[in-house]
């Protein structure tokens, strides 16, 4: 049993359970948020910044009767999991959580967070549950950053991620895990937001005009975009400085302004206006041609994501003559590369931009077989004219919506591909679909989206009981 480190006696007692007592913890596991989690006296302790197998003086900071948060006073004896992070910053810089954990671990403990959720929450004990699909670089990899804006206490204008446990933003200059391509634009336009003397947002006070900078790149194409994000549009010299940067980094093709004056954490307002280039980005995804926007749902791993649709495709088997459905459907980045492969594919999505979007990525590709219904998948789904093969399910983490579950019990198509980034909601909704033996689940197929986080990716395969 852990026990009190002897040369912190003073401060504490073993029999205590107090804010701010010191005790010594060996983390045995990894929780699904990331934290490291131990025991002291039979109750639990959730350590950030720890790995399985660690030895930690913690200093308690949070405690409950049967549970307590603490942090890292003291490294007492490493982990053989535990590595030096590739980021200066990672002990502050909340954008990370696994920075100090082994790549070939991070992908043991995401399998066992979705083989524990299936199995305590969905009743699931004998499913082939793969593997979890890989990265070949776990570092550089995400398409897309918006960072918030503040000034330092010297007036200096920083951007970065927010501090561990605040809002207190962690200034960068680059970040580790962000396409390199990205780097010099996020020091450099610092750098002229403070020459033009803008206004930067204070969330406490509500005043200030730039609230945060977004940069989004073509992982295939490298065409970027950089958007502001302001509470108006009044920036003086504004067109003159985007014409700079346009001028300054050849493969940036738009600079945008997303109005958003209200006081709130969503970064997005409803307006976006374009102050030169273009509006969009091009890229290729899975031999296709797509247009983003600023604000587009696009996954932020796009080698990843093409890598997931191809297991998809290979466990469908496609024949040509199948009816899909893809529901949560976004701009059409399931929808459309199945949609070459079978008779006629369904898109539903409840935002019209993101339904103008998928359809014009449709005719972008000549695809002339798809169709985008706009609205709720639990309005739309019980409407449709024809009875489809196989459905795609790719919700939100809160999951399904209960009545599309009841639809699809009704509906009974052959098979059901479940897209998730939530293990909890995942398993409520597959225990809900394979209720009296409606479906069976075949197997699971987990993949890293978002290496350096404990987030974990999987796509779930059933098929209609028809015995």
């Amino acid at each position: 049993m852990p026990t009190s480190h002897p040369s912190e006696t003073t401060e504490f007692a073993t029999n205590q359970w107090q804010q701010g007592e010191l005790v010594e913890v060996e983390i045995t596991d990894l929780s699904d948020s990331g934290d490291g989690v131990g025991r002291f006296e039979q109750r639990v302790v959730f350590v950030p910044d720890t790995v399985t197998g660690d030895r930690v003086l913690v200093r308690l900071i949070r405690v409950k009767p049967q549970y307590a948060q603490g942090k890292v006073h003291e490294l007492l004896t490493p982990s053989p999991h535990r590595i030096r992070p590739g980021c200066i910053v990672a002990d502050k810089c909340g954008g990370c959580q696994w920075q100090h954990v082994d790549y070939d671990y991070q992908l043991s403990a995401k399998r066992n967070h979705l083989v524990q959720a299936l199995e305590r929450m969905g009743g699931f004990r004998d499913v082939d549950i793969n593997p979890v699909l890989n990265v070949s670089e776990p570092l550089g990899y995400r398409n897309k950053a918006t960072y918030p804006l503040r000034r330092s206490s010297t007036g200096q204008v920083q951007a970065g991620y927010y501090q561990k446990g605040s809002h207190q933003i962690v200034n960068l200059n680059q970040c580790p895990i962000q396409d390199q391509r990205l780097n010099p634009l996020l020091s450099e336009v610092k750098q002229d937001l403070q020459t033009r003397g803008w206004g930067i947002y204070d969330e406490t006070l509500h005043r200030g005009k730039v609230r945060h900078l977004g940069l989004r790149i073509g992982r295939h194409t490298g065409e970027i975009l950089l958007t502001l994000v302001a509470r108006d549009a009044n920036l003086e010299g504004l067109e003159e400085q985007a014409q700079t940067w346009l001028t300054r980094y050849p493969n940036l093709v738009g600079v945008s302004l997303n109005l958003n004056a209200d006081r709130t954490n969503a970064i997005f307002g409803k307006e976006t206006r374009t102050i030169v280039g273009q509006s969009y980005l091009k890229e290729e995804f899975a031999g296709l041609k797509f247009q983003i926007l600023p604000d587009t749902f696009f996954q932020v791993h796009t080698e990843q994501a093409e890598a997931l649709l191809q297991v998809i495709l290979s466990e469908l088997d496609l024949q040509g003559h199948e009816i899909v459905v893809d529901a949560y459907c976004g701009i059409g980045t399931l929808t459309l590369p199945i949609a070459k492969k079978v008779k006629m594919a369904i898109g539903l999505e409840v935002q019209p931009e993101a339904v103008e979007q998928a359809k014009l990525n449709a005719e972008l590709n000549r695809l002339e077989n798809v169709t985008i219904e706009t609205g709720t998948v639990e309005k739309i789904l019980p409407l449709l004219e024809v009875h489809p093969d196989i459905v795609l399910l790719d919700p939100p983490r809160r999951g399904c919506d209960p009545a599309v579950i009841e639809t699809l019990r009704d509906m009974k198509p052959e098979r059901i591909v479940y897209i998730s980034c939530n293990p909890a909601t995942l398993a409520r909704d597959l225990k809900m679909l394979c209720e009296s033996g409606a479906y069976k689940l075949e197997r699971v197929q987990p993949a890293d989206f978002f290496p350096q986080t404990a987030h974990v990716e999987s796509a779930s395969f059933l098929r209609r009981n028809d015995g």
